[in-house]
C-alpha cells in the first residue's frame, strides 16, 4: 500500500499527517503557523493541487493545510458518505481536529461546493470563503437542468453515472483520460509532463476512481432524490460569510456564464474576479496571480461587494 500511495506523499516544506474527523481518517499536508487556511481540492486532483499556495500562505502568516477529501489520495476510502452534508461534516471535523474553531476555506471544484455548504450551514466555522472554478450549488443544479452549454460541458458528470465503466475509463491506459480532462479544461500549454504524471498516478490508487465517481453520481441523483431536494432546499439560506469568487475565463468544465451570478446567494461582501487566459485550475495554471488575488483580498479587512 505504501507504494500505491507514493504520489500522495510529495516532498516539500510541508508536513504530512493524518487527522481523525467524522468517523474517518484524513490525510493533510501542513505548513506554517497562524490563523488556519484550509484548502479543499477538486477533480481529478488531491491535496497536491495547492502545493504552490502552502508555502506562500505560510510566509504570509497562515497555518496552511491542504486535505485529501473522503475517498481520495491518502484519506480513508469508506464505501459511503459521498453526499455534500457528510463531506462538509468531514471538512468542519478536520477544522476541529486541527484544534481550531474556524478557518479561511479555499475550495476548488468539488471542494468549492463543500466550502459553500460549510459557509451556509456552519457559518461559525468559516471566517472567509474563497470559491474557485465552481458555481453555488443551487446555481449549478439549475444549470445542469436548463443551460445547454453547461449540460454539454458536464458530459463527464453524466458519463460517471455508468456503473463500473466510468471507473475503468479513468484508470485505463495508465490514467490517460485524466490527462485529457486536465488538458481540455485548462489554458493552452498546461499541464506539463510532471503534473500530468502525478495526477495519472493518483487516480490509480485503489478505490480512488470509484469514489471520485460517487461524488458525481450523487450530484445527478440529487436532482430527483429526496435527500438531494432537501439539501438544495437548505442551501436556499443566504451565505453570511465574506466571499471571493475566482473563475478562469477559459474554464470549459464550469462555464463562467454558469458561475457568474452566484453572488445572489451571499448576504455579505462578495467579490467576483474573472481571470483572463486561465482555465479550470487557476491555482496551478497561474499560481502567482491566483495567490496574489487571494492574499490581497484576505488582507482587506472590509472587502468590497
Amino acid at each position: 500500500m505504501a507504494s500505491d500511495l507514493s504520489p500522495v506523499y510529495a516532498d516539500g516544506p510541508w508536513t504530512h499527517r493524518d487527522v481523525p474527523a467524522n468517523g474517518a481518517r484524513f490525510h493533510v499536508a501542513e505548513l506554517g503557523e497562524g490563523p488556519l487556511a484550509l484548502f479543499l481540492h477538486g477533480f481529478p486532483q488531491f491535496w497536491w493541487t495547492w502545493r504552490h499556495q502552502l508555502p506562500a500562505f505560510a510566509e504570509a502568516g497562515y497555518r496552511a493545510v491542504a486535505m485529501d477529501l473522503r475517498g481520495i489520495g491518502g484519506s480513508d476510502k469508506p464505501p459511503r458518505g459521498y453526499d455534500p452534508l457528510t463531506l462538509t461534516m468531514d471538512v468542519t471535523g478536520v477544522i476541529r481536529a486541527l484544534g481550531e474553531s474556524n478557518a479561511v476555506l479555499i475550495g476548488h471544484g468539488w471542494g468549492a461546493g463543500l466550502a459553500w455548504t460549510a459557509a451556509t450551514m456552519r457559518p461559525k466555522a468559516v471566517r472567509r470563503l474563497v470559491i474557485v472554478g465552481a458555481a453555488h450549488p443551487r446555481v449549478f443544479r439549475s444549470a445542469l437542468l436548463t443551460h445547454p452549454g453547461q449540460i454539454a460541458a458536464s458530459r463527464h458528470i453524466f458519463a460517471a453515472q455508468r456503473p463500473m465503466q466510468a471507473e475503468r475509463s479513468l484508470v485505463k491506459d495508465g490514467g490517460a483520460h485524466v490527462a485529457r480532462m486536465l488538458e481540455n479544461w485548462s489554458r493552452p500549454g498546461w499541464p506539463d509532463a510532471t503534473v500530468e504524471s502525478r495526477y495519472r498516478q493518483a487516480i490509480q490508487i485503489p478505490g480512488v476512481a470509484h469514489n471520485a465517481m460517487e461524488y458525481y453520481r450523487w450530484q445527478v441523483r440529487s436532482l430527483v432524490r429526496p435527500d438531494g431536494l432537501r439539501y438544495h432546499q437548505r442551501m436556499r439560506a443566504l451565505t453570511e460569510v465574506p466571499t471571493l469568487h475566482l473563475h478562469g475565463a477559459l474554464d470549459r468544465a464550469v462555464l463562467d456564464s454558469t458561475a457568474r451570478g452566484s453572488g445572489v446567494h451571499v448576504n455579505a461582501p462578495y467579490r467576483w474576479r474573472l481571470l483572463d487566459g486561465i482555465g479550470h485550475f487557476p491555482q496551478e495554471e497561474a499560481p502567482d496571480t491566483f495567490t496574489a488575488e487571494v492574499l490581497g483580498w484576505l488582507r482587506d479587512e472590509e472587502p468590497d461587494r
